[in-house]
């Protein structure tokens, strides 16, 4: 119910027949970019701040655009995007029309989905990226599914060369150090041209046809901390994708005779191109997928993979539940609560009704249910909450404006007897708990539950995250608010000073805000959030249920990155940050407390 901005999504697409070929098989030149819409709209739910494709066309001739971009904000930027490209024209023949939009009659095509997670938003900060150069082979598009953990140094090795990045900011430093590197390797070539004989345009053509990205890569990305998903394409005709050596973030791909795709999420390719999901291949950690011009495929390790640390949370809640086997991890996630719930609702299935929210939750949902069926033949399910509409903060008054968010939501009266059923709510995680107390649980006490079973399909939220999603705050976090309180009440002060220090002397050493939490056990923590979410006034008691770190391990053997829930952050930069976040916490919200 309290919607996360997260990670981006990627989509690439490298026609490996003539134009010719896809106009007269499907009827259309414009396949590819066809295509490109359809597997971005099946990642819509991975950015809706803004949306940018970028393209290259093999065939312009010298004095013709032969590498494009277009960008666009907001929620609808995929469908403004590509309206301004049905402007453009519709035939192979270039000369035709001189149309801007002719560059989408292209071979390469690159789609990229966009929410910010470091709070800068603007156009400027929509990718692709692109770096522009007289030399084809110099020309690079740059996007991707990523955040940075150590930008400062990267930033502080360019300058140190003698560059000047325009912004600073992970994706144009991204940028500005591969276009560096790929700079030395059209150098490289060059030279490898003129001591071979070559001179005039049979140079250019030496050096756009032996452009090796692995060398980019492996000179570049060692320099970076981080989970990503870095995508490219150069003037010349080289497309490429490198993945994170943790694994962190996912990217999947697919070859045929026809095209080579990649994507954020495996059932995008499935949809859009109708495969099965054994037809798709998962890039593997610190592994690159990289299309020549020619049309080669080739996957080149570019760095050593490092322990596997697959995102759990794109399991819980990012990625689609459309993909087969997310679809049946999130039905074990609330399967496996089920013996928690038995004993919160006193084994009282006749006097209990089951629900969810948000949808998101929904596949958990089937689970929890289905495991309490195998219990009980009877259970009872209703629909308890709508979400029916976002308001706009247009009144000022905080208290006014808290009241009308307590509107969003709302309940189907008569859903349960009052003051005799128990109601369970389940959903995919919480992390905050803004939304439970301004507005969900004082619409559920108007159904006058006799106790509120809340339950999360996921382990308790404890730390930020650093690998590209939107919560970075230690305090924004209801568990780590939960813990600190703990300690207050309990005189425990010293845990706070100790943990301050500590960050302060040996913030790369170890996760040290992990000691914040070691005095308590899970369930005094929840006792304590229920205490801290509960709404003045209410009636019905609630207790909370958390996924167990063992639970969702089980449920998702293959994506053990569970830094989120126990601090344990796979690279240095994400263990430097939240020592840093700590450190913040106390000097500017603890201020002189300590």
């Amino acid at each position: 119910m309290e919607q996360l901005k997260h990670e981006c999504g990627v989509a690439m697409i490298r026609l490996l027949k003539p134009l010719s070929y896809y106009e007269q098989k499907y009827g259309t030149c414009r396949y590819g970019l066809n295509k490109l819409y359809l597997m971005m709209e099946k990642q819509h739910n991975r950015g809706q701040e803004g949306a940018g494709v970028g393209c290259v066309n093999l065939d312009a001739p010298a004095g013709e655009e032969y590498m494009f971009r277009e960008k666009a904000e907001g929620k609808n930027a995929i469908a403004e995007i590509f309206k301004r490209i049905e402007s453009g024209p519709t035939s192979t023949d270039y000369a035709a029309n001189n149309s801007q939009f002719s560059i989408f009659n292209s071979q390469l095509f690159m789609g990229h989905l966009r929410y910010s997670t470091t709070g800068k938003s603007g156009l400027q900060y929509v990718h692709p990226f692109l770096r522009r150069n007289n030399w084809r082979a110099k020309n690079l598009c740059l996007c991707g599914n990523f955040n940075m953990t150590n930008i400062d140094e990267v930033f502080s090795f360019l300058t140190a060369q003698g560059q000047s990045p325009r912004i600073y900011g992970d994706s144009y430093i991204t940028l500005e150090l591969m276009g560096h590197r790929l700079d030395r390797e059209v150098e490289r070539l060059f030279q490898e041209a003129k001591e071979q004989g070559l001179q005039g345009t049979d140079i250019t053509d030496y050096i756009d046809n032996h452009v090796e990205m692995a060398n980019v890569l492996k000179t570049t990305m060692p320099h970076f901390d981080g989970g990503y998903v870095m995508c490219g394409l150069t003037g010349s005709g080289e497309m490429f994708s490198v993945r994170d050596p943790w694994g962190i973030r996912p990217a999947f791909w697919y070859q045929d005779d026809e095209v080579v795709v990649l994507a954020s999420e495996r059932p995008v390719i499935q949809t859009t191109f109708d495969l099965q999901a054994e037809d798709i291949q998962e890039l593997k950690p610190g592994q690159s997928l990289i299309v020549r011009k020619s049309g080669e495929i080739k996957l080149e390790q570019i760095l050593p993979a490092q322990k596997l640390s697959a995102c759990s949370f794109e399991r819980i809640y990012f990625s689609r539940g459309s993909d087969r086997d997310i679809y049946l991890e999130r039905k074990r996630l609330g399967e496996q609560l089920t013996p928690a719930i038995m004993q919160a609702i006193d084994n009282d299935v006749a006097h209990s009704v089951f629900s969810y929210i948000p949808n998101t939750a929904e596949v958990a949902f089937y689970g929890m249910t289905d495991g309490v069926r195998r219990l009980t033949h009877d259970v009872r399910i209703e629909k308890v909450v709508w979400k029916d509409i976002k308001l706009r903060t247009f009144i000022s008054d905080g208290n006014e404006r808290n009241d009308l968010a307590a509107h969003v939501y709302d309940i189907t009266y008569g859903s349960l007897e009052p003051y005799v059923d128990n109601l369970v709510i389940i959903d995919d995680s919480i992390v905050r708990g803004t939304t439970l107390r301004e507005s969900i649980f004082k619409i559920l006490d108007r159904l006058h539950p006799k106790k509120i079973v809340m339950v999360s399909s996921s382990p308790q939220i404890r730390y930020p995250d650093y690998y590209g999603i939107d919560m970075s705050r230690l305090e924004e976090l209801c568990a780590f608010r939960a813990a600190i309180a703990l300690i207050k009440e309990r005189g425990m002060q010293q845990v706070i000073a100790e943990t301050y220090r500590a960050c302060k002397t040996a913030p790369m050493k170890a996760n040290h805000v992990r000691a914040i939490y070691a005095p308590f056990t899970v369930e005094e923590i929840n006792h304590k959030i229920v205490e801290m979410l509960c709404p003045k006034g209410m009636q019905a008691p609630i207790q909370l249920v958390y996924q167990s770190i063992e639970g969702l391990h089980e449920a998702c053997p293959n994506h053990p990155g569970d830094w989120y829930f126990t601090g344990h952050y796979p690279t240095p930069g994400g263990i430097r940050l939240c020592n840093e976040a700590f450190i913040n916490y106390v000097e500017i919200v603890l201020k002189n407390q300590l």
